[in-house]
């Protein structure tokens, strides 16, 4: 015979899982993208904390009145927050070296609606936005993601988070060097080729000064960016196993933050 009673304080303790797990779900990549479904993700939510709520050891919460476990609510919210938060920012460097490819190219003003961040990106931005996310999905990203979830509750306990200041700075700014200098790791095969082609072009101006190279550097800009892209397509694996060190990284020390 299956027994479904519950006390209301494992009702309790259940609701401030399912309030982490949500949050996170909504912060992290590929589960919080704009174009999934909020019922899937709820209800994606509520099936992951019913699992974890089985091998989570139930603790005793020092609170006797709404307004101490409205905080504990709280603190649960920006605990998932900010993991799922130092997971998803990782993907932004791909967006970044689109842009900057894309003012290499030409190509900047030429922008369009992305569905998922519901933002005007560059078209090299959406290219490689796609392109490495679906790598990261094939490498197992989202088995990354739930096992830092599910880590997260062994290293950081229910109401257990201690929010290191000084140290969720330091990892914002570890990131921000991260996030150039991956950035333009990424854009260095488009970046050098129109250095090369912009020396040509120079050159060429001074030896014809009655040929226009304005307006042939326009076209051969973006021919030759296209053709480098084409190029080193082989490097986007590279690109995700990048990324995908960058987001354990980020995870890593978000959770270090909190400990």
């Amino acid at each position: 015979m299956v027994d479904l009673s519950f006390s209301m304080t494992e009702l309790e303790y259940f609701l401030l899982i399912v309030v982490r797990v949500t949050v996170f779900i909504y912060a992290a990549p590929f589960f919080g993208m704009a174009n999934t479904p909020n019922r899937v993700k709820i209800a994606m939510g509520v099936l992951i904390s019913a699992l974890i709520y089985r091998i989570v050891p139930i603790t005793e919460l020092p609170y006797n009145t709404v307004l101490m476990y409205s905080i504990i609510v709280l603190k649960e919210a920006v605990t998932g927050l900010l993991i799922g938060f130092g997971a998803g920012i990782c993907t932004s460097i791909l967006n970044f070296a689109g842009q900057m490819v894309d003012m290499e190219t030409g190509l900047s003003m030429v922008s369009l609606m992305d569905p998922v961040s519901r933002d005007s990106v560059t078209i090299t931005g959406t290219y490689y936005q796609y392109g490495v996310m679906l790598l990261l999905l094939i490498s197992g990203l989202y088995q990354f993601v739930l096992g830092a979830l599910c880590e997260s509750f062994r290293l950081i306990p229910v109401n257990g988070a201690i929010f290191n200041t000084e140290k969720l700075l330091s990892s914002i700014a570890v990131f921000l060097v991260d996030y150039l200098v991956m950035g333009f790791r990424i854009c260095l095969p488009v970046f050098a080729s129109m250095l090369l082609l912009n020396t040509i072009l120079g050159i060429l101006a001074k030896v014809s000064p009655q040929l226009n190279m304005f307006a042939v550097g326009i076209q051969l800009k973006i021919l030759v960016g296209i053709a480098v892209m084409f190029i080193t397509v082989g490097l986007l694996p590279g690109v995700s196993n990048m990324i995908m060190s960058e987001i354990r990284k980020m995870t890593t020390l978000f959770v270090e933050a909190m400990m």
